[in-house]
């Protein structure tokens, strides 16, 4: 099988170094915007071939979307209409509302898998592609009663190879519980490390230092701009949601302190010390 990957980073690259290390494809074409990451991910083996997506519709079977939510919705209408009847498309986007209602009623609509791994690292660009980026996490498969017995199975079998655990959503669901388990935390992360480098200009040596506790919740915030400024406007509404609810805590926080009721902070750390039953 030939596949072709449209945004050869973190995502797509991790997809092609597993499944080429399975053998479960034969060839796989690379895509992207940036001609340096092609050439990295030809010398780094991601990739067998550059190509242009016109030249790649001719011969990939599947093609798998690994590029920010807003080239996503660019490009997968025009996808979509050059593709036939066999091909299958599989995009990995954060986001999906805006993305799926702007295919909706297209011809070639049931060709179209609309997956989200929840996976990744703070890193981006070809180099930041590493083996079993996948295992054991969850694939979130969303509205796949729109798509194609035999387009869902492929996605499957794909799924299956990168060893993932799979769960089902509609796409609204799925951007409203993203933006409280992912969106929040990078936001979280920006936010802090501008507050810490802020205070650092005038309070210097703080990054000497920082424990590893502040650099596990700051690590996120190494994360690109050109993926998270496009979740943030596709994800807008619930984005502001759960925003909105971290400020309030925030406040509540705030104001018991400098209110010096203590008792009442060691409570809500209890409350929050409940995530561990959660996150094991």
């Amino acid at each position: 099988m030939k596949i072709a990957i449209v945004g050869v980073g973190l995502i797509g690259g991790s997809i092609a170094i597993t499944l080429k290390e399975k053998n479960f494809v034969s060839h796989v074409i690379g895509i992207d915007k940036e001609e340096n990451n092609l050439k990295k991910a030809l010398q780094l083996g991601l990739i067998d071939e550059a190509q242009t997506l016109e030249a790649a519709v001719k011969v990939a079977d599947l093609f798998i979307l690994s590029i920010p939510v807003d080239a996503i919705i660019q490009l997968l209408p025009n996808l979509l209409d050059l593709i036939n009847d066999k091909q299958v498309v599989m995009d990995m986007g954060s986001t999906k509302e805006k993305l799926l209602a702007s295919i909706e009623g297209h011809r070639h609509r049931g060709r179209l898998v609309a997956c989200h791994p929840m996976a990744g690292t703070e890193y981006s660009g070809p180099e930041a592609a590493i083996p079993n980026l996948f295992s054991g996490k969850t694939m979130i498969y969303c509205d796949v009663t729109n798509s194609d017995e035999d387009a869902f199975e492929l996605a499957e079998s794909i799924i299956d190879q990168l060893g993932m655990k799979t769960v089902f959503m509609n796409a609204r669901e799925h951007d409203i519980h993203t933006a409280y388990v992912s969106h929040i935390s990078h936001i979280t992360s920006f936010a802090l490390a501008l507050t810490v480098l802020e205070k650092e200009k005038s309070q210097g040596r703080i990054f000497e230092l920082a424990s590893s506790g502040f650099e596990s919740t700051v690590r996120l915030a190494k994360s690109s701009p050109d993926m998270w400024v496009p979740i943030f406007r596709q994800n807008k509404k619930n984005v502001l949601d759960v925003l909105e609810e971290h400020i309030h805590q925030l406040q509540g926080l705030q104001q018991l302190i400098e209110e010096e009721k203590f008792d009442d902070v060691y409570k809500l750390i209890k409350k929050a010390n409940k995530i561990k039953r959660i996150l094991k």
